[in-house]
């Protein structure tokens, strides 16, 4: 089986040792009396793992991070638990297959979480500090997409909350004090600013969670312990006129949603940047603000949303590009991906990366992209060539 070819040396390991040496306690779970083997023995079948989990990690790297445990009782075996209960296809989309319980979980697994960031964004950690720029104006486009391809369009963004565990490791008492916080941050936001509804999940029908397109928890969920307690401290709140969704304790802390039917990707993006300093501050100001990593940028529990958290999804008819042989290249040029809905000619189109570029970058090259994607489905309607629209850079 292939797997990414270890470096010699484990520079962010050397960095963080004096950290690392002293989170390291007696193996934990000999306080349970389990049988618990060795590092050879314990060594999870990774053969038919398609995650990047499955390809990065070696006997070597699993026997480094055995017997250590963050301050809240994460250990390894809880971050890889995804990977091993979803190994993925290999003709698939390759999912990261991994899962931080807390924030300390980067930092006491960074050799291995590092790597898997690497892999999966397409981009080299550095000891810069990542940029963010939620200045909307510099934005150029997206309010110009062509109606008759571009259905509707969501942005959303996912945040984590300090001194809370992220939800595959958090206690219901955690949990509930985090709906507490979104009470009173969005109590803030509703005085101020936009007026909106908190609604708890145990308290609406089923009719009325299919209306906020509130799914119920995957089998996945349920077996790596995000939906435990479902549906208790669950919570979405709405604002009045529409314009944004907050989920609370769903997948992560906190999801800002901004959902256009008219594909205005330019006002949804505008929406997600002013809501989110506002409630940004507003948990700073409850002294719980958002969790922010030197080298990461913003983290959350899934290393596929660190940097930004930031999610731009487009809805495309389509009939003529998903059939076209140079797809998948073309998609991977583009840095984005192509999923199928219910109906057979509409498509999701959504950024693949986070991280490493700033959240107006991201959102630009998903604008983009989107438009590159209906010049081509233009030109082939009238059986026209593609190749030379095709972008050289990968």
């Amino acid at each position: 089986m292939w797997k990414v070819k270890p470096p010699v040396v484990f520079p962010k390991e050397t960095r963080y040792r004096p950290i690392l040496e002293s989170l390291v306690p007696p193996d934990p779970m000999s306080q349970f009396h389990l049988r618990r083997g060795s590092p050879e023995e314990e060594f999870p079948d990774l053969c038919r793992n398609s995650t990047w989990m499955g390809r990065i990690l070696t006997p070597a790297m699993y026997r480094r991070q055995f017997n250590r445990c963050t301050q809240s009782g994460v250990i390894f075996d809880d971050v890889i638990r995804p990977g091993l209960e979803e190994p993925g296809e290999w003709s698939g989309p390759v999912t990261v297959g991994c899962v931080a319980g807390d924030a300390q979980s980067y930092i006491l697994f960074c050799d291995f979480f590092d790597r898997v960031i690497e892999a999966y964004h397409e981009h080299k950690i550095t000891s810069q500090t990542p940029e963010s720029d939620f200045n909307y104006d510099n934005l150029k486009g997206g309010d110009d997409l062509d109606r008759s391809f571009a259905v509707r369009c969501e942005i959303s963004v996912v945040r984590g909350v300090e001194d809370f565990c992220f939800p595959t490791h958090c206690s219901r008492g955690e949990r509930r004090q985090l709906l507490t916080l979104a009470r009173r941050a969005l109590q803030h936001l509703e005085e101020e600013e936009l007026p909106g509804q908190l609604f708890l999940l145990e308290e609406l029908s089923q009719e009325q969670q299919r209306e906020l397109n509130l799914n119920p928890p995957s089998s996945s969920q349920l077996r790596i312990g995000v939906a435990r307690d479902w549906p208790d401290a669950r919570a979405v709140w709405v604002s009045k006129d529409g314009s944004l969704m907050v989920w609370v304790n769903m997948e992560d802390h906190l999801r800002l949603v901004s959902t256009r039917d008219d594909a205005n990707v330019a006002e949804a993006f505008k929406c997600i940047c002013i809501n989110l300093q506002k409630l940004e501050q507003y948990y700073r100001q409850l002294r719980h603000q958002f969790i922010w990593k030197q080298q990461l940028g913003w983290v959350i529990s899934s290393p596929a949303d660190v940097g930004t958290g930031l999610k731009i999804s487009v809805y495309l008819k389509l009939q003529h590009l998903p059939k076209h042989k140079r797809l998948q290249d073309i998609l991977k040029r583009l840095r984005i991906r192509m999923d199928k809905t219910e109906s057979p000619v509409l498509y999701r189109v959504s950024n693949v990366a986070t991280f490493g570029q700033t959240e107006v970058a991201l959102t630009q090259l998903m604008v983009d992209g989107v438009k590159l994607l209906i010049t081509m489905e233009t030109r082939l309607e009238v059986r026209g060539d593609i190749d030379e629209l095709v972008p050289t850079q990968k």
